[in-house]
């Protein structure tokens, strides 16, 4: 209110929020001698720093330098870091076979199916890891098992569907979506990239991930995961070849009602007929194998 009784409009303008003192800001000609330093040499902050003291006992931190450059414009452009997603979430994909959530589950899940049922399972000397690609839109579902959780199995159940998808006439370009786990790339962007490049694009794939921290994204995989532990692994199996056999006669695909957000109670083959996806019952019942034994070939 003073500065308007005093100036008027004027006095209402904003003003510079500068300090009236700045004791601790390094002086002028030290910053002159960095600003002539950086365009002669072309060096970054940490060499300045030690470049500084060991020619002119100046001391002078690499990030006090580096504000010195960005006031002076002197900073260079941080190149942009490139992401390995866009994640989904499935209920923003209405198109079948655009997005696919794929997991590996640890089948012998003692807080789920208890001690006895997990002694029975390795006595039984069943693989132990359960790789899932799940379609995002219809919850279509293929499976593999495993005794070793590794990227060779990985890119070889990959491979797998992804083949038998083309065979049936899908050229819908594929997402795979997983997580942040070795097997996948772990978090080299160059390995993802590379995986990418050799296995999945010629196949008209993208390997992608979703955010750290974010299993949300994949909720549908993990909710099917859920099912497996409650529905299947709950009865007796005895051996790997049982173990086979019972995962090719399941009904998850085909009979089995899904209640999901968009499913309306019928099966995911049933859904993809409804979507206009005219796949013969078959592709919905792709043989589960036990990858280590031919992952490596």
């Amino acid at each position: 209110m003073r500065r308007f009784q005093q100036q008027g409009e004027a006095g209402l303008a904003d003003r510079s929020r500068r300090p009236s003192r700045s004791p601790h800001q390094t002086p002028k000609a030290v910053e002159e001698r960095v600003i002539k330093l950086r365009q002669k040499t072309g060096f970054g902050r940490e060499r300045l720093s030690r470049l500084l003291w060991q020619r002119e006992r100046i001391a002078l931190s690499a990030n006090t330098i580096r504000h010195i450059l960005r006031r002076h414009e002197l900073g260079r452009p941080r190149k942009k870091r490139k992401v390995c997603y866009p994640a989904h979430w499935a209920w923003q994909t209405q198109q079948p076979f655009s997005l696919a959530q794929v997991d590996v589950k640890e089948i012998r899940d003692e807080a789920i199916l208890g001690p006895g049922r997990v002694h029975h399972l390795t006595q039984a000397k069943l693989p132990r890891s359960q790789w899932t690609f799940l379609e995002g839109r219809t919850r279509l579902r293929f499976l593999a098992f495993s005794h070793q959780n590794n990227s060779i199995n990985a890119l070889c159940f990959a491979g797998l569907v992804l083949f038998w998808l083309r065979a049936h006439g899908i050229k819908q370009k594929l997402q795979g979506q997983t997580d942040w786990g070795s097997k996948w790339g772990g978090e080299s962007l160059q390995r993802i990239e590379r995986l990418n490049r050799r296995f999945f694009q010629p196949l008209g794939a993208e390997l992608v991930r979703f955010p750290l921290g974010r299993k949300g994204y994949n909720g549908r995989v993990e909710r099917s995961h859920c099912t497996d532990d409650k529905e299947f692994y709950l009865l007796t199996i005895h051996d790997k070849r049982e173990l086979v056999k019972r995962a090719a006669q399941w009904v998850y695909n085909v009979e089995r009602p899904h209640t999901g957000k968009g499913m309306g109670g019928v099966s995911p083959w049933r859904k993809l007929r409804e979507l206009g996806v005219q796949v013969p019952k078959e592709f919905a019942v792709l043989p589960p194998i036990v990858l280590d034994s031919i992952s490596t070939d």
